[in-house]
Protein backbone atom coordinates (compact mmCIF):
# COMPACT_ATOMS: atom_id res chain seq x y z
CA UNK A 1 0.00 0.00 0.00
CA UNK A 2 1.21 3.48 -0.51
CA UNK A 3 0.91 6.27 1.77
CA UNK A 4 -2.13 7.67 -0.11
CA UNK A 5 -4.05 4.28 0.13
CA UNK A 6 -3.35 3.82 4.02
CA UNK A 7 -4.22 7.82 4.36
CA UNK A 8 -7.31 6.81 3.30
CA UNK A 9 -7.77 3.71 5.54
CA UNK A 10 -7.19 5.39 8.53
CA UNK A 11 -9.73 8.22 7.40
CA UNK A 12 -11.91 5.54 7.19
CA UNK A 13 -11.83 4.62 10.86
CA UNK A 14 -12.19 7.41 11.96
CA UNK A 15 -14.42 7.86 14.88
CA UNK A 16 -15.80 11.08 16.43
CA UNK A 17 -16.31 9.87 19.96
CA UNK A 18 -13.10 8.49 19.93
CA UNK A 19 -11.45 11.57 18.78
CA UNK A 20 -13.54 13.32 21.56
CA UNK A 21 -12.25 10.47 24.09
CA UNK A 22 -8.35 11.77 22.77
CA UNK A 23 -9.01 15.52 22.59
CA UNK A 24 -9.69 15.29 26.62
CA UNK A 25 -5.75 13.81 26.83
CA UNK A 26 -4.44 16.20 24.01
CA UNK A 27 -4.26 13.26 21.31
CA UNK A 28 -6.13 14.64 18.41
CA UNK A 29 -7.05 11.82 16.46
CA UNK A 30 -10.19 9.82 16.37
CA UNK A 31 -9.18 6.02 15.91
CA UNK A 32 -9.54 3.19 17.80
CA UNK A 33 -5.84 1.93 18.54
CA UNK A 34 -6.59 -1.55 18.60
CA UNK A 35 -8.06 -1.06 14.72
CA UNK A 36 -4.55 0.91 14.74
CA UNK A 37 -2.84 -1.92 15.33
CA UNK A 38 -4.71 -4.38 13.15
CA UNK A 39 -3.71 -2.13 10.57
CA UNK A 40 -0.58 -2.23 11.51
CA UNK A 41 0.24 -5.90 11.98
CA UNK A 42 -1.60 -6.70 8.44
CA UNK A 43 1.26 -3.68 6.88
CA UNK A 44 4.23 -5.77 8.48
CA UNK A 45 7.46 -3.41 9.03
CA UNK A 46 7.66 -0.88 6.04
CA UNK A 47 10.34 1.71 7.48
CA UNK A 48 9.94 3.86 4.20
CA UNK A 49 5.92 3.35 4.37
CA UNK A 50 6.57 4.31 7.93
CA UNK A 51 8.76 8.07 7.06
CA UNK A 52 6.29 8.59 4.75
CA UNK A 53 3.36 8.43 6.91
CA UNK A 54 5.61 10.40 9.76
CA UNK A 55 6.03 13.55 7.63
CA UNK A 56 2.53 13.64 6.95
CA UNK A 57 1.79 14.97 10.57
CA UNK A 58 -1.00 13.24 11.20
CA UNK A 59 -1.28 11.74 14.67
CA UNK A 60 -3.09 8.14 13.44
CA UNK A 61 -0.44 7.99 10.96
CA UNK A 62 2.33 9.08 13.19
CA UNK A 63 1.08 6.21 15.32
CA UNK A 64 0.95 3.64 12.71
CA UNK A 65 4.84 4.31 11.35
CA UNK A 66 5.77 3.74 14.51
CA UNK A 67 4.56 0.29 14.93
CA UNK A 68 5.76 -0.50 11.35
CA UNK A 69 8.80 1.29 11.08
CA UNK A 70 12.60 -0.42 12.00
CA UNK A 71 13.80 1.01 15.27
CA UNK A 72 17.37 0.79 14.65
CA UNK A 73 16.97 2.14 11.28
CA UNK A 74 16.81 5.77 12.84
CA UNK A 75 19.80 7.87 13.39
CA UNK A 76 20.52 10.09 16.99
CA UNK A 77 19.51 13.32 15.04
CA UNK A 78 16.52 11.86 13.14
CA UNK A 79 15.18 10.21 16.77
CA UNK A 80 16.03 14.06 18.22
CA UNK A 81 13.82 16.08 15.43
CA UNK A 82 11.64 13.64 15.70
CA UNK A 83 10.73 13.56 19.63
CA UNK A 84 10.69 17.63 19.08
CA UNK A 85 7.86 17.40 16.59
CA UNK A 86 5.72 14.70 18.49
CA UNK A 87 3.87 17.10 20.73
CA UNK A 88 0.54 14.38 20.65
CA UNK A 89 1.39 13.09 23.80
CA UNK A 90 0.26 9.45 22.76
CA UNK A 91 2.89 9.81 19.75
CA UNK A 92 5.32 11.46 22.70
CA UNK A 93 4.65 7.68 24.45
CA UNK A 94 5.21 5.28 22.15
CA UNK A 95 7.96 7.39 20.19
CA UNK A 96 9.89 6.60 23.42
CA UNK A 97 8.56 3.14 24.40
CA UNK A 98 8.31 1.79 20.81
CA UNK A 99 11.23 3.10 19.30
CA UNK A 100 13.82 5.03 20.75
CA UNK A 101 14.29 2.09 23.45
CA UNK A 102 15.13 -0.60 20.69
CA UNK A 103 17.89 2.22 19.47
CA UNK A 104 21.88 2.23 19.97
CA UNK A 105 21.21 5.71 20.35
CA UNK A 106 18.92 5.00 23.89
CA UNK A 107 21.18 6.39 26.67
CA UNK A 108 23.02 8.83 24.45
CA UNK A 109 19.49 10.64 23.67
CA UNK A 110 18.60 9.94 27.63
CA UNK A 111 21.22 11.99 29.05
CA UNK A 112 21.07 14.94 26.71
CA UNK A 113 17.20 14.71 27.19
CA UNK A 114 16.67 14.53 30.78
CA UNK A 115 19.20 17.96 30.58
CA UNK A 116 16.89 19.62 27.94
CA UNK A 117 15.14 22.87 28.79
CA UNK A 118 12.13 21.96 27.05
CA UNK A 119 9.91 20.04 29.23
CA UNK A 120 8.49 17.84 27.19
CA UNK A 121 11.64 16.47 25.72
CA UNK A 122 12.94 16.75 29.30
CA UNK A 123 9.74 14.36 30.11
CA UNK A 124 11.22 11.47 27.54
CA UNK A 125 14.46 11.63 29.03
CA UNK A 126 13.39 11.43 33.01
CA UNK A 127 11.12 8.29 30.95
CA UNK A 128 14.01 6.93 29.80
CA UNK A 129 15.96 6.90 33.45
CA UNK A 130 13.34 5.24 35.20
CA UNK A 131 13.46 2.48 33.16
CA UNK A 132 16.90 1.85 33.00
CA UNK A 133 16.50 2.29 37.08
CA UNK A 134 14.40 -0.31 36.40
CA UNK A 135 16.23 -2.30 34.57
CA UNK A 136 19.67 -1.71 34.25
CA UNK A 137 20.75 0.57 37.18
CA UNK A 138 24.50 0.13 36.99
CA UNK A 139 25.91 3.37 36.53
CA UNK A 140 23.42 5.11 37.76
CA UNK A 141 23.98 7.89 40.62
CA UNK A 142 20.51 6.59 42.36
CA UNK A 143 21.01 9.26 45.43
CA UNK A 144 21.53 12.06 42.83
CA UNK A 145 18.66 11.35 41.14
CA UNK A 146 16.73 11.28 44.08
CA UNK A 147 17.94 14.67 44.74
CA UNK A 148 17.04 16.68 41.75
CA UNK A 149 13.60 15.19 42.19
CA UNK A 150 13.70 16.32 45.95
CA UNK A 151 14.93 19.81 44.48
CA UNK A 152 12.83 20.29 41.10
CA UNK A 153 9.52 17.51 41.11
CA UNK A 154 7.08 19.64 42.66
CA UNK A 155 7.34 22.49 40.08
CA UNK A 156 7.89 20.63 37.40
CA UNK A 157 5.43 20.65 34.13
CA UNK A 158 2.85 18.24 33.92
CA UNK A 159 4.59 15.72 31.78
CA UNK A 160 8.39 16.16 33.23
CA UNK A 161 6.59 15.95 36.85
CA UNK A 162 5.17 12.39 35.83
CA UNK A 163 8.40 11.53 34.68
CA UNK A 164 10.16 12.22 37.48
CA UNK A 165 7.63 10.96 39.51
CA UNK A 166 7.62 7.36 37.85
CA UNK A 167 11.60 7.23 38.39
CA UNK A 168 10.85 8.37 42.21
CA UNK A 169 8.38 5.32 42.71
CA UNK A 170 10.99 2.85 40.27
CA UNK A 171 14.04 3.94 42.72
CA UNK A 172 11.66 3.31 45.84
CA UNK A 173 10.58 0.10 44.49
CA UNK A 174 13.78 -1.56 42.97
CA UNK A 175 16.29 -0.34 45.54
CA UNK A 176 15.37 -1.37 49.21
CA UNK A 177 18.40 0.84 50.60
CA UNK A 178 16.61 4.03 49.09
CA UNK A 179 13.10 3.22 49.83
CA UNK A 180 12.57 4.70 53.04
CA UNK A 181 13.88 8.60 51.22
CA UNK A 182 12.01 7.61 48.39
CA UNK A 183 8.57 7.34 50.25
CA UNK A 184 9.50 10.18 52.39
CA UNK A 185 10.18 12.25 49.33
CA UNK A 186 6.82 11.79 47.84
CA UNK A 187 5.35 11.98 51.37
CA UNK A 188 6.61 15.36 51.83
CA UNK A 189 5.69 16.55 48.65
CA UNK A 190 2.56 15.05 48.05
CA UNK A 191 2.39 15.14 44.21
CA UNK A 192 -0.61 13.45 42.57
CA UNK A 193 -1.44 12.77 46.16
CA UNK A 194 -5.26 13.49 44.98
CA UNK A 195 -4.33 11.84 41.56
CA UNK A 196 -8.06 9.85 40.53
CA UNK A 197 -7.89 6.58 40.42
CA UNK A 198 -9.76 4.02 38.95
CA UNK A 199 -11.21 1.31 41.11
CA UNK A 200 -8.56 -2.19 40.87
CA UNK A 201 -5.44 0.42 39.57
CA UNK A 202 -2.59 1.85 41.46
CA UNK A 203 -2.42 5.06 42.94
CA UNK A 204 0.30 7.38 41.15
CA UNK A 205 0.99 8.86 44.14
CA UNK A 206 4.66 7.01 44.88
CA UNK A 207 4.42 6.48 48.52
CA UNK A 208 1.31 4.29 47.76
CA UNK A 209 2.47 2.80 44.56
CA UNK A 210 6.29 1.91 46.13
CA UNK A 211 3.76 0.32 49.12
CA UNK A 212 1.85 -1.73 46.58
CA UNK A 213 4.35 -2.88 43.96
CA UNK A 214 6.70 -4.37 47.03
CA UNK A 215 3.50 -5.59 48.57
CA UNK A 216 3.24 -7.85 45.73
CA UNK A 217 6.69 -8.75 45.11
CA UNK A 218 6.69 -10.33 48.24
CA UNK A 219 3.41 -11.83 48.51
Amino acid sequence: MDVDAVMGELRALEDPKVRAVNLKHGDDHGVNLSKLRAVAKRLKTQHELAGELWATGDTAARLLALLICRPKAYGREELDAMLREARAPKVHDWLVGYVVKKSPYCEELRVAWSADPDPVVAGAGWTLTADRVAKQPEGLDLPGLLDTIEAELKGAPDRLQWAMNTCLAQIGIEHPELRARAIMIGERLEVLKDYPTSPGCTSPYAPIWITEMVRRQQA
